[in-house]
């Protein structure tokens, strides 16, 4: 198996123990309540987010190039993940 398609199988296993996380929780409290459609949003904006980044830090020249562009790609994300939320931009 090459080395990158361990890092994908790590990177989809770390994806779905993140996702675990509410899934556990909704057992335990009322508070968290996703829906399977939430689950499936979650999961394609984090592998989303996630292979972006690597195509980032494949292709970018410097290394203020990646962190930069990995920043912009993560506040993208923080900033979807916000509005579907609590909806701050309503």
């Amino acid at each position: 198996m090459t080395t990158q398609n361990k890092r994908l199988i790590y990177f989809i296993a770390t994806i779905a123990i993140l996702l675990l996380i509410p899934l556990i929780l909704m057992q335990f409290s009322k508070a968290v309540d996703w829906k399977i459609s939430d689950f499936i949003v979650m999961g394609v904006l984090l592998i989303g987010t996630g292979l972006l980044c690597g195509l980032v830090l494949r292709k970018a020249k410097n290394v203020k190039q990646k962190i930069v562009l990995c920043g912009l790609i993560f506040l993208i994300f923080l900033i979807i993940w916000v509005e579907l939320a609590v909806g701050i931009l309503n």
